[in-house]
């Protein structure tokens, strides 16, 4: 059974400040520190001892520290890459979110969703943060491991999720996976038929309250 692990970094200081995150470089709050404790210990309680097991993260520094308090307890060093990054914002990135609220165009219901531009200079399509996230995924999952974690962003996290399963590229348009910040989302593939399943989305039991 191959097992990945997907986390959504905890609340990080763009959350609080309500600025647009994106690429924006924010740390974690403290109550995001705690948070990713908890899901180093949830993690730990999960994965057996003497597993092999890697932790793989977005270059972000929300995440980084969030990947770091995970390989630390399991005992890895974390690989990064940037490929897992959140969807960019461009010039929007580190303004108040209401900036980005007053110029935000949104997709149409139909037609190019994918390639539709927000009307944000420098921001990412769809499409564009899409591919990145499936380049990388194509790369991670070709590495032979028991259980692996990934350490990435509430908008990539819906691509994680699609390439595991095998979405078309061309059918992303509309679809999304929500799971909150500081969530564990599992995904296994059984050794046998091959079948792979989304075993949870976006558990956040290990946070409490």
């Amino acid at each position: 059974m191959r097992s990945v692990h997907v986390i959504t970094h905890p609340e990080a200081a763009h959350h609080v400040e309500k600025v647009v995150g994106g690429w924006h470089d924010s740390p974690l709050t403290p109550a995001g520190r705690r948070a990713a404790v908890a899901v180093a210990r949830a993690l730990r309680a999960r994965i057996p001892e003497g597993a092999e097991v890697e932790v793989v993260s977005s270059d972000l520094l929300r995440a980084r520290q969030t990947a770091d308090r995970v390989a630390e307890l399991l005992g890895v060093e974390t690989l990064l890459d940037g490929r897992l990054r959140e969807k960019s914002y461009g010039e929007a990135e580190g303004r108040p979110q209401e900036w980005l609220d007053r110029r935000f165009v949104p997709p149409p219901a139909a037609g190019d969703r994918m390639g539709h531009h927000e009307g944000v200079r420098g921001a990412e399509t769809r499409a564009q943060c899409a591919r990145r996230v499936y380049a990388a995924m194509d790369e991670i999952l070709r590495r032979p491991r028991e259980h692996q974690v990934i350490v990435t962003h509430g908008f990539a996290l819906t691509f994680v999720v699609a390439f595991w399963i095998g979405m078309p590229f061309e059918s992303l348009g509309s679809v999304v996976f929500r799971a909150p910040s500081g969530s564990i989302t599992l995904l296994r593939e059984d050794d046998f038929f091959h079948n792979r399943q989304v075993a949870g989305l976006g558990d956040t039991g290990h946070l409490g309250g």
